[in-house]
């Protein structure tokens, strides 16, 4: 319920204040040729966005939807349930700067692995924790890396699943770069979500 309502509220503010930004240039986004795709689902993705885009070696990451049976899902559809979707994040980077295995160690540090179906106040299946990989060296990376944590004891259990990646279906543009663009409502759901004191709880660090 807090995310649906801080999700409604960036919505408004994104279309009272479009008219201020229509004469302002887009970013330019590098070339996706020497780009690699890699794709997580670690709760709210306003929160994973955030922290990949702090990531050196990632150029851009997006929000969408993926994990799930219906086509072209709505924000509305899948933070009700039902659609088996996960918001999840899709990562740009340029594997000469950051290797797949470093995105992993890193998505892991962020996400509390220790739960199913919930990340922080977030609870529902559309907030569950997954990798979804795009190809086999991936799934063996996920799976290696995941095995690794196991080994370590640890966790009792780890929750995050690796699935293969199916469509990902971009969020509303008003969930995009929503840390940027709605920074003081961004910072106050990511405080009041418990999301850093977990994770630093669960790791031991600081974020």
């Amino acid at each position: 319920m807090m995310k649906i309502l801080f999700s409604l509220f960036g919505m408004l503010t994104l279309q009272a204040t479009s008219f201020c930004m229509a004469d302002a240039a887009p970013p330019a986004k590098p070339a996706s040729a020497q780009l690699a795709t890699a794709v997580f689902a670690g709760g709210c993705f306003w929160c994973v966005e955030s922290d990949f885009e702090k990531l050196a070696g990632v150029a851009e990451a997006e929000s969408g939807y993926t994990g799930g049976h219906l086509a072209n899902p709505t924000y509305e559809q899948v933070s009700h349930g039902g659609t088996g979707h996960a918001e999840a994040v899709r990562v740009l980077y340029d594997p000469s700067k950051v290797s797949y295995e470093q995105l992993l160690d890193y998505f892991w540090h962020h996400i509390d692995p220790t739960v199913k179906d919930q990340q922080f106040c977030d609870v529902g299946h559309q907030y569950r924790s997954a990798i979804f990989y795009l190809n086999e060296n991936q799934k063996k990376a996920a799976e290696s890396s995941k095995a690794a944590l196991e080994r370590s004891g640890r966790f009792t259990k780890i929750h995050t699943e690796i699935a293969p990646a199916g469509p990902f279906y971009l969020a509303e543009e008003y969930h995009q770069a929503y840390y940027k663009k709605n920074p003081i409502r961004y910072k106050y759901y990511r405080h009041s979500c418990g999301r850093d004191a977990r994770v630093s709880e669960v790791w031991g660090t600081q974020h």
